[in-house]
């Protein structure tokens, strides 16, 4: 009944939902209405906001670029290359496909969710060498095994609370910093861990389709995709002039690129031992960087790596832009901060978990960032729990904020099951060669929606901190 079900919704998405650049027009068509008829935002106002946040993630898709390509060159490498061949022998059955990609992304993922970008290469590799593998549903379950990031090392908003100095602490919202022991580490978040990373692999293996007639990744391989049948270093080779050069020499010469390692590993090792385990987008792509030099051993080779996982990630260059402009009217017209204030008014000591928790999945659909959304909207919910919490003691008025801050990252991860920004991270890996779109995809998480925000919704509101 489940998988029925589960077929229905895909047929749903592939007829009604558009691709993923006209999902982000009609979000920020709908944004816009919404500051200029809720709000009563001037129409020059909403363009002028739009416009001003227009550029604000520019920094923020360049990051998602570099984890893209830094992480895919990683994967591309022999060494990474001879592990999945040795790990796909293993691995005999789609069933067994489904459930070990899954099992993979979501322990990844609890680093960082750049990560994702090795599930994604694993499951690619995989679904060559394996019969009877249904693609869609497997880049569907690299896409849903991602949102494990939320409660690991990576997680923006604990991290943000975490901080000195934070603009919360600026701006008078919180006194002090709150301990990742509050967030992170509570009984709440490693009992969501365990549902995340031990539920997963086990719901998306029981809703897996029955078939994949036509949907195997052959049968959607585009008929004018070249793969490349030369290996890296037999391009590098091609390239080299038919006579003694010295820019050969320099091209292929691994010990000019070993200085660099070293430089970059000594750098990698002051980092932890001077800020502990302080995992962010700019020392995880360095380290992508620096690893995928290691392992490609010549600038040649690099090259050639960093070219071939350039090739799929225009979808991320012009797209960031448009959600930047949502997040911009959502931010410079006051509606963000409106919608939070709305659903924090409603909220009452017993359920303001549960409305942060609503809160968060309903913005990300406008801001699909943590760390932007809860920068619009955390302000707002943290005022609303400190009059609720007004009299409490300090640490049990703690405790709330961290559950009502936790509540908000917890649903803005589930709801990107059904808004296809992050597909943006997996698809250019993925969707190699292939015709295949969001639309493709996205039925499949109906299901795993409806029962992980039941799931969530009542731990946030009941679960011990």
């Amino acid at each position: 009944m489940i998988k029925i079900l589960g077929e229905k919704f895909t047929l749903l998405f592939l007829k009604y939902m558009p691709n993923a650049f006209v999902f982000a027009i009609l979000l920020t068509l709908i944004t816009a209405l919404g500051a200029l008829f809720w709000i009563g935002a001037e129409p020059l106002e909403v363009v002028s906001s739009w416009y001003k946040g227009f550029f604000d993630l520019l920094a923020f898709a360049m990051q998602i670029v570099l984890i893209i390509i830094t992480g895919f060159s990683i994967a591309l490498s022999p060494v990474i290359k001879k592990g999945i061949d040795k790990l796909a022998r293993h691995i005999k059955t789609p069933a067994q496909v489904y459930f070990f990609v899954v099992l993979m992304g979501s322990l990844l993922c609890l680093i960082s969710f750049g990560w994702v970008v090795i599930a994604c290469v694993l499951a690619r590799e995989l679904a060559k060498r394996v019969e009877g593998v249904n693609y869609p549903y497997l880049v569907a379950c690299v896409y849903f095994s991602m949102g494990s990031w939320v409660l690991g090392l990576s997680s923006s908003i604990p991290l943000l609370l975490n901080s000195e100095n934070n603009f919360l602490i600026s701006t008078g919202v919180l006194n002090d910093v709150i301990a990742t022991s509050y967030t992170l580490q509570s009984g709440l978040n490693i009992a969501m861990m365990a549902i995340i990373v031990i539920g997963s692999p086990l719901l998306l293996l029981f809703i897996k389709p029955k078939s994949a007639e036509n949907k195997e990744l052959k049968d959607l391989m585009s008929s004018d995709f070249v793969s490349e049948s030369k290996s890296i270093k037999e391009e590098a080779s091609d390239l080299k002039l038919p006579f003694n050069a010295v820019s050969d020499k320099l091209n292929n010469n691994s010990l000019i690129q070993m200085v660099i390692v070293l430089m970059g590993l000594v750098y990698i090792v002051y980092h932890f031992a001077s800020r502990g385990l302080d995992l962010n987008f700019n020392i995880m792509i360095f380290i992508f960087l620096i690893v995928g030099l290691l392992l490609h051993q010549t600038p040649s080779r690099y090259v050639i790596a960093m070219k071939r996982a350039s090739s799929n990630v225009s979808g991320i260059l012009f797209q960031y832009p448009f959600y930047a402009g949502i997040m911009g009217i959502m931010l410079y017209t006051g509606l963000g901060a409106q919608l939070g204030q709305i659903l924090a008014a409603v909220a009452t000591i017993d359920n303001y978990p549960f409305f942060a928790y609503l809160t968060g999945g309903v913005i990300n659909f406008a801001i699909p960032s943590a760390g932007g959304e809860f920068a619009v909207v955390g302000p707002s919910i943290i005022d609303a729990v400190k009059e609720l919490g007004a009299g409490l003691p300090q640490e049990q008025l703690t405790k709330m904020i961290s559950r009502a801050s936790m509540s908000v990252a917890y649903g803005e991860s589930l709801s990107n099951l059904l808004q296809p920004f992050y597909l943006l991270i997996v698809l250019p890996i993925m969707g190699q060669g292939i015709k295949i779109q969001a639309r493709d995809i996205m039925g499949y998480f109906v299901i795993p929606f409806v029962l992980f925000f039941i799931i969530q919704s009542a731990m946030v509101v009941w679960m011990p901190l």
